[in-house]
């Protein structure tokens, strides 16, 4: 076990019933906090991410995103179609905190262990629920997977240019959000349970998680006569700001550049053509595709660092675009201190990223790899008396 004793979540014991993204994800922001995961899956293969390969490197017989997303937690292998495994994961509800569970809705409620049931158990539980698409509705059956609630969410629509359809984020956003939600609904309960003693029921979905991350635009949305938001056709990073918002090409690489007025991008950039557009605050807008055009002209003569060196000391919002490579070597990067090495005994090795979060002035570090399917059954039934 890792020394948690500085952090705040120190003595909590959480029991991570979830599986993939989102409730894992959330268990391990937790961990990091201080808490203690214990894993409930299923004896033959475990949490289904174990299997989910972003690429073909396996460690240790186990996907990577599984190793990055489940580091630090032990595993206990049981059975819910077995009596003796309910009655030793009930015993286990029983001294817990926290429970964090994702299964489909409907399914939990039928395996005897829905918020109601469990509360009969441990009446001061925190207990979280994370679901595709809420309780109700004609979407609740539909499978709760990322990329399907992004279509529905409406969030393709914002990225990519104009005219190129629909463009899905390139990561799990609707698991992340959804899971980091969570995290903020269980912490608020338990305060409220350290105050009053009672326990609460955390619940959000994927699709609401996506809807709150869209909060700002489309509150727009809904408030400027429900026009749809059009992106741009050229170098499109916004559908509601105005040019030169954007990322544009320069000899060597990218360079991003944010709210900026236009008269004054023209006057460092030496521009005339944009001299039209300097004070006309609203063809920013009507016409940012050819002022964008413009400027992406000129950025492409030179480098990336020459045209920092013009920019910067103009206090312009502007930024080199890294790939990860250069992220990993840049001295930003390294003096965060945001990448650790975790092991197992069975030799398992992985370098994986550490917690966001910085408590006291201290980020807190994991030294153990994730777990093997029921790696830790025997110590938790023995400590547990299950």
């Amino acid at each position: 076990m890792d020394d948690t004793s500085s952090l705040p979540l120190e003595g909590l014991l959480v029991l991570d019933m979830s599986q993939f993204l989102s409730g894992p994800y959330a268990a391990l922001r937790l961990l990091d906090l201080g808490a203690r995961i214990i894993k409930v899956e299923r004896p033959d293969g475990g949490d289904l991410s174990r299997g989910l390969y972003l690429s073909d490197t396996e460690i240790g017989g186990d996907s990577t995103i599984f190793h990055a997303i489940n580091r630090g937690k032990e595993s206990i292998a049981l059975d819910m179609k077995n009596e003796a495994d309910m009655a030793a994961l009930k015993t286990l509800i029983g001294k817990a905190d926290v429970v964090i569970q994702n299964f489909r809705p409907g399914v939990i409620q039928r395996l005897g262990l829905g918020y109601e049931q469990v509360r009969e158990i441990n009446p001061s539980i925190v207990y979280a629920s994370i679901s595709g698409y809420g309780e109700e509705g004609p979407w609740v059956m539909r499978p709760g997977q990322d990329l399907l609630a992004q279509a529905r969410s409406g969030l393709m629509w914002l990225n990519g240019d104009d005219g190129q359809g629909p463009v899905p984020f390139g990561l799990a956003v609707a698991d992340m959000l959804a899971g980091a939600a969570t995290v903020q609904g269980i912490l608020a309960a338990l305060v409220r349970k350290g105050i009053s003693g009672k326990g609460s029921h955390v619940e959000t979905s994927l699709l609401e998680a996506l809807v709150d991350f869209q909060f700002e635009v489309l509150t727009t949305h809904l408030n400027d006569g429900r026009r749809l938001p059009k992106r741009s056709n050229f170098r499109s990073a916004h559908a509601y700001l105005s040019a030169p918002y954007g990322v544009y090409p320069t000899r060597d690489g990218f360079i991003a550049i944010a709210m900026t007025p236009i008269s004054r991008l023209a006057a460092l950039l030496e521009i005339d053509e944009l001299t039209p557009f300097a004070d006309d605050k609203s063809s920013w807008f009507t016409s940012r595709d050819e002022i964008k055009r413009i400027i992406a002209e000129k950025l492409a003569t030179r480098t990336t660092d020459e045209w920092l060196q013009v920019l910067e000391p103009a206090d312009i919002w502007c930024a080199s675009v890294l790939n990860w490579e250069q992220l990993i070597s840049s001295e930003g990067f390294k003096v965060l201190d945001l990448l650790q090495t975790v092991t197992r005994e069975d030799g398992v090795s992985i370098l994986t990223t550490r917690s966001p979060i910085r408590v006291d002035g201290q980020r807190a570090r994991t030294s153990t790899a994730a777990p093997r399917v029921g790696e830790h059954s025997r110590a938790i039934r023995e400590e547990f008396s299950l």
